[in-house]
């Protein structure tokens, strides 16, 4: 008998289309009522808890601190597997932060909504059966966090939304999903390179992401030198990498104060490395210090920025977690 967790915590998934077309949350979450209409395997026990009701963007590192030690006592509880429903708009950052923290502890599986339980073609119930079926699946074991959508299964580390309301708007740029959820089974694809794992026990840093335009002007890195305090940074540089060189006295004033700098590429495929050899180029970058975090988002960056500070690694050690 697989035991499974479900924390409900709140997103579309959780919410009504009203008569004028505006959708928001019920009073009472109706994926409580739910399990009678789901299609499960008998071999399985769902222990239900309505940990919050919460549009996505009200969601902070603080509620995902909580999530994560919720699920450290389920682990003591004999759970074998948890699931979470959560708003779309910032369902990729809590399911990092896990991934990054505590994701070999147990298989975690997030899944939300594109389309509010009552309106025409709505894909809740769906994805919240198959996000069941993968967590009692014993492929998942050792996946790390995943998050289930659109009958794909997709790694927490690489997984994004694409779009503003399509059904289909969770993708993981370059890679592709990890899994498919068929009629029949759960498919897994691809295996993941074991990382580095945080457990941190506080969250507190200021760390802003900058966007680079062109024709961009150092005036925000000047901002930072005027006694705004942050404790790092992620910027979403131009191509692989790069940087307009009008921003640069600036932001190597940063570095040479000892702010970390994570970069990150704008560019929705592909990784950001070191590659141009000009002004401003990554050779340069990489050169004065910027850490490039390969791979990942900018809103990621952030995330794990953030638990190498509370883990209060050496210099050495986030320059090495941030680019493993």
């Amino acid at each position: 008998m697989k035991r499974i967790l479900i924390l409900h915590t709140g997103g579309t998934i959780s919410m009504s289309q009203d008569s004028d077309g505006a959708v928001r949350p019920d009073k009472k979450n109706p994926l409580l009522a739910a399990g009678q209409e789901l299609r499960l395997p008998a071999d399985i026990e769902l222990i239900v808890e309505d940990f919050s009701n919460l549009p996505s963007p009200h969601i902070t590192v603080e509620i995902m601190f909580q999530i994560k030690e919720r699920i450290k006592q389920a682990k003591k509880e004999n759970i074998d597997s948890v699931v979470i429903t959560h708003g779309t708009d910032t369902l990729e950052e809590t399911a990092y932060f896990l991934d990054i923290t505590i994701g070999d502890l147990l298989p975690i599986i997030l899944t939300g909504a594109m389309r509010s339980i009552n309106e025409l073609g709505s894909d809740g119930l769906y994805n919240f059966e198959c996000a069941i079926r993968v967590a009692a699946s014993e492929s998942a074991i050792g996946k790390g966090v995943v998050v289930v959508m659109n009958d794909e299964v997709h790694s927490a580390r690489y997984v994004t939304k694409t779009h503003t309301t399509n059904v289909a708007t969770f993708r993981t740029p370059t890679l592709g999903p990890i899994g498919l959820v068929t009629k029949s089974k759960i498919l897994f694809k691809q295996e993941l390179p074991k990382i580095t794992r945080y457990d941190i026990d506080s969250f507190a840093a200021l760390i802003p992401i900058v966007k680079v335009f062109a024709g961009m002007q150092g005036d925000f890195f000047r901002l930072l030198d005027q006694g705004i305090t942050v404790d790092g940074m992620v910027v979403e540089a131009l191509g692989a990498g790069n940087l307009p060189p009008q921003t640069l006295p600036a932001f190597y004033h940063l570095l040479d104060k000892g702010l970390p700098i994570v970069l990150v590429s704008r560019c929705f495929n592909g990784i950001a490395e070191p590659v141009y050899d000009y002004h401003g180029g990554g050779v340069e970058l990489a050169q004065h210090g910027v850490i490039f975090c390969n791979g990942i988002n900018s809103q990621k960056a952030r995330i794990k920025l953030l638990i190498a500070l509370n883990a209060r690694l050496s210099k050495t050690e986030l320059k090495r977690f941030l680019e493993e």
